[in-house]
């Protein structure tokens, strides 16, 4: 779950809706940036379902004492997430070999779990060193350089889907989460890639990374303290209507 906090509600976004918000920027990308590549469907398709392992972790949102808020993406109990991780990525292996290879570098990138020396974690990162080479396997000759790029496409539609998630929208630089003030890691084609709010319905992205503006509406949920207090974290979020923003993504 994406958790943005206000003085009377926790916003949340489900990873896999994020995750479809990122595919529909995907789908939006300008075509040489995927280095004309034959596999720009699975390409899209590992970016909208990368984070399947969390549609069941977010089917139940469960309360973190310390921190007085709903867990979120960035504290949530490491081996559930590893054990649902998987299940996400046996999902999209089987809908797509590349789309799969693409989403185990991912998880298999994260930090936390690359440098761990608990025993879960070294299994996970041994267990996706062992699909990719099945799945290498299984397509032949791939070239490195195109695979290298793919990726860095998921890292950047990741996180300006994120960045939506996790700024008030219509937000001034200066205010904007501490991630994105001075843009996005992933490089791009040599490029950093920036990202300010025009208005409360309109980003702007630079350099431009699409052929023209278009449109994405994401849903989530705005789940009220107050109600959190009187019936808990679950059946809250499991009342509350779901809320949706349109983003115009412009140059």
């Amino acid at each position: 779950m994406i958790v943005r906090e206000s003085d009377q509600h926790f916003i949340m976004t489900t990873q896999h809706e994020h995750a479809r918000f990122s595919g529909e920027i995907a789908a939006h990308l300008r075509s040489n940036l995927f280095e004309n590549s034959n596999d720009i469907e699975a390409v899209v398709l590992a970016i909208q379902e990368h984070d399947r392992g969390w549609i069941r972790l977010d089917d139940t949102p469960i309360w973190n004492d310390r921190a007085a808020a709903p867990f979120s993406f960035l504290d949530y109990p490491l081996l559930p997430k590893l054990v649902l991780y998987k299940v996400g990525l046996d999902e999209v292996e089987a809908m797509n070999d590349y789309a799969a290879l693409l989403c185990s570098l991912h998880y298999s990138s994260f930090v936390h779990i690359q440098k761990s020396e608990r025993l879960d974690c070294i299994h996970f990162i041994a267990h996706e060193k062992e699909r990719q080479q099945q799945i290498r396997a299984r397509l032949g000759e791939l070239d490195e350089h195109m695979i290298a790029s793919h990726f860095k496409l998921l890292q950047l539609c990741d996180d300006i889907s994120l960045y939506v998630c996790m700024n008030e929208p219509g937000v001034s630089k200066e205010n904007e989460h501490p991630w994105y003030k001075e843009g996005f890691e992933t490089i791009i084609q040599d490029q950093k890639i920036n990202a300010h709010w025009v208005s409360a319905n309109e980003i702007r992205i630079d350099p431009c990374l699409f052929d023209s503006e278009f449109t994405v509406t994401m849903k989530s949920k705005h789940v009220e303290k107050d109600v959190i207090n009187r019936i808990g974290i679950h059946a809250a979020y499991q009342e509350t209507e779901w809320s949706e923003l349109t983003v115009m993504f412009t140059c």
